[in-house]
């Protein structure tokens, strides 16, 4: 099999010395093993590893956890698979978990869903394989809150207030094209390529997406950026045709562009329109033929699409928004500034709490945030600011601009793979995220959980249930319900 390498950082910014210096430091106490001979497995080998509560509604939690033989290495440093069994015990007591709630019975990569739970309530539960417990993944509170013996706890949220509108899928980071994730410049960093025979790996995460997004009730879907890994005119294509799964371009679903998405220099960009900033702009003919910014109306919920690459560059540094473009937004917000407003774009205003957020290239150009945020202090409307470029789920409530929720969302092609859930009441909203549930989606997901020598949970999970599940009182009740 042949592959095109690309070599673009995962977080598109070249780490300073500094930071260099502290990840390596980090990453020296972790090592790649060799993969040892693959041999049967018995109950006694098997362990149950990776548990996470991930989606977590008022009356519904799903669980994935992973099974391998013990004391093997796939040659990524993780447990070679092991098909099995699993099942979830749950109960509203400690000492009574009396329900059971199978799943698929011979993977190892297990995927549970419980519903038919009550708002408000904490509820005590095990995952089991084979009859052994399974232990969390190795971010702390990931599997909900650790008791004695395997046992995990977690309290159901109330429902948004209100009658249900619509839900709409959040999602970002797409990467078409991409052969090799998990690199980063400059980092002496193992990437993670797919399995010999599979198909490519953001094709099998992209039509998941899709799949799960509509069976999840979602009406819209908005994709907040790097559609492609690097806007070549097919991989461009290839995105473009998975998403006119979902329904009609710029009716059902809406693309933003990413630094991924810029226009490139290159024989293989030479057929598509020239640039406005540099090169050719190869995301132009697939997705826009006007400005790649916009603005539409979804029932009374307006909608903001933000190009947050709208400059000459190379994808590696800071976002920002071209002057014509800023002045744009700028009177897109003062007219109607009362009315529900969602604003979805690439780069984050902020990127807090990151510790790969190096030189500057995880966010928006810190002038224009400065700038964005206060022209959200008087636009009351504006609820939500969605955007990608992280990879990570986490969520941040706006200094300065409170009635604002900043939510990041972790990448479809890669693990957690997947997407949120915004689901729109009169009186408020959810978001929840989903992992997409394919057989080839859960196993690269666990695959390339393995990013940056294993330690790639902790900074893309999520560090609370909270940054990947919550529920906002809002008076959105000049909303219309979707037909």
């Amino acid at each position: 099999m042949s592959w095109r390498l690309t070599v673009r950082p995962m977080f598109c910014c070249r780490p300073g010395r500094r930071d260099l210096l502290r990840l390596s430091a980090v990453l020296s106490g972790f090592s790649l093993m060799s993969m040892v001979g693959e041999r049967r497995a018995s109950a006694s080998d098997v362990r149950p590893v990776n548990l996470e509560l991930v989606t977590l509604t008022e009356t519904s939690a799903i669980f994935t956890w992973y099974t391998g033989v013990a004391d093997t290495d796939d040659g990524l440093g993780r447990m070679r698979p092991a098909p099995a069994d699993g099942e979830i015990l749950l109960g509203t007591r400690r000492d009574r978990l009396t329900r059971t709630v199978g799943g698929a019975a011979h993977t190892p990569y297990h995927y549970v869903e419980v519903t038919g739970l009550e708002p408000g309530r904490t509820y005590y539960y095990q995952a089991r394989s084979r009859g052994r417990t399974a232990s969390q993944t190795s971010v702390a509170g990931a599997a909900g809150t650790p008791l004695t013996g395997g046992t995990f706890s977690f309290t159901t949220p109330q429902p948004p207030p209100g009658r249900f509108l619509f839900s709409i899928a959040l999602c970002n980071d797409l990467h078409l094209g991409e052969t090799v994730a998990g690199l980063i410049g400059g980092l002496p960093i193992k990437g993670i390529s797919q399995v010999p025979g599979r198909p490519p790996y953001p094709e099998i995460m992209a039509k998941a997406l899709v799949k799960d997004a509509r069976h999840r009730g979602a009406t819209y879907l908005f994709a907040a950026g790097d559609v492609s890994s690097e806007a070549v005119p097919g991989d461009l294509g290839t995105a473009k045709g998975i998403l006119d799964g979902f329904g009609a371009y710029r009716r059902d679903y809406f693309v933003a562009r990413g630094n991924h998405d810029r226009a490139h220099d290159g024989p293989a960009y030479a057929s598509c329109r020239v640039g406005q900033w540099q090169g050719h702009d190869c995301f132009r003919d697939a997705f826009s033929d006007g400005p790649t910014y916009f603005t539409h109306d979804l029932g009374g919920l307006r909608i903001i699409g933000l190009d947050t690459y709208d400059k000459p560059g190379n994808g590696g540094d800071a976002g920002g928004l071209s002057r014509e473009q800023f002045a744009w937004f700028e009177t897109e917000l003062k007219e109607h500034k009362d009315q529900p407003t969602i604003v979805f774009g690439h780069h984050p205003l902020m990127s807090l709490d990151d510790p790969l957020a190096v030189s500057g290239g995880t966010s928006l150009e810190v002038g224009q945030t400065v700038s964005v945020m206060a022209a959200y202090e008087r636009t009351p409307g504006v609820f939500l600011h969605h955007a990608g470029h992280t990879h990570r789920n986490k969520r941040t409530v706006l200094p300065g601009s409170r009635h604002v929720t900043q939510q990041e969302v972790g990448a479809v092609k890669e693990y957690p793979g997947g997407f949120n859930l915004l689901r729109v009441h009169s009186g408020g909203y959810a978001l929840n995220f989903y992992k997409t549930r394919d057989d080839l989606a859960r196993e690269w997901s666990e695959r390339s959980r393995q990013e940056i020598n294993g330690l790639w949970p902790q900074f893309s999970f999520g560090p609370s249930i909270a940054d990947r599940n919550s529920v906002t009182a809002r008076d959105l009740s000049g909303v219309r319900a979707a037909r």
